[in-house]
């Protein structure tokens, strides 16, 4: 028997489709280039993340019956992240998330979340009703569930788990909002505090120490080659991410939350594992 989870995730979990040019990418253009396809998700990114560094973890997520969803199942499994809660979502396809990179970052993308968004609340069935409605511990909640599902957990399972919150883009983070004035940790990059908050920030700190006074127990903000900052009522702290060159820039923030979580899950202090979750977006970004 598989071991009782340490660490819940819940959310998008897709295929990515990533094509990335090494020249500037202007509208328009027909450029030479890489195109990979691999797992991805906020959710399943953060879940494998976890996994890697030893977390015994779970994925609650909604993915297909068909032959794109058993792949991506099994490379779920082959990462030893656990796969008997997902919701198999029959007539459906497994959800695909396709963007636009070059050396200055993402030029656009596009995620196709009809399963996520069909699916709602059935994701959080074990949670609730199901093999896990007694169980207490972390939950890494993103924002790709629809605001009814989102609910309906804030409503009735906060009282016996610790809740971080992630966004699935600036677009979808003002589904977070509720959250706000719970005991939720969120960890957002300055872009999406500023969509949430409905606020321009110049940096990193001053957008969790916002995050703090409008009701978030804790907020984690990063501002990419900038420092990032961890604040809640008690303290603030900032650190510098280290210099690389990146190769990549879609799930940086993902390996950055997995790697906070890990190393606070070790009992790493504040500022160590703020370190360490920085290193290892900079490892992310910067490998092929």
């Amino acid at each position: 028997m598989e071991a009782t989870p340490e660490i819940l995730c819940i959310g998008a979990a897709h295929w990515d489709v990533i094509g990335r040019s090494a020249q500037a990418v202007a509208s328009g253009d027909d450029l030479p280039g890489c195109v990979r396809e691999s797992p991805g998700g906020v959710a399943l990114n953060i879940a494998r993340g976890l996994a890697q560094a030893g977390c015994v973890t779970a994925l609650l997520a909604a993915i297909g019956t068909d032959p794109a969803g058993d792949a991506l199942s099994d490379r779920l499994a082959r990462d030893r992240v656990q796969t008997r809660h997902l919701h198999r979502a029959a007539h459906l396809p497994t959800d695909r998330y396709l963007a636009i990179e070059d050396p200055q970052g993402l030029i656009a993308a596009i995620a196709d979340s009809t399963t996520l968004d069909q699916s709602g609340a059935a994701i959080l069935a074990p949670l609730l009703t199901g093999a896990l409605k007694d169980w207490r511990g972390t939950v890494l909640l993103d924002c790709g569930l629809p605001a009814q599902a989102l609910a309906r957990l804030r409503d009735t399972a906060r009282s016996r788990l610790t809740l971080r919150l992630a966004s699935a883009s600036p677009a979808k983070v003002a589904r977070l909002r509720p959250f706000l004035g719970t005991k939720a940790i969120f960890h957002l990059n300055r872009a999406e505090a500023s969509a949430l908050l409905a606020q321009d920030f110049p940096d990193s700190r001053s957008a969790a120490m916002a995050l703090v006074a409008q009701g978030a127990a804790r907020a984690l903000v990063t501002d990419g080659a900038r420092p990032a900052t961890d604040a809640d009522g008690a303290a603030v702290l900032s650190a510098p991410p280290p210099p690389v060159t990146a190769t990549r820039i879609t799930g940086a923030g993902d390996a950055f939350i997995a790697a906070h979580i890990a190393a606070e899950h070790r009992a790493a202090p504040r500022d160590a594992a703020l370190i360490a979750a920085l290193a290892q977006a900079a490892r992310h970004i910067s490998s092929p």
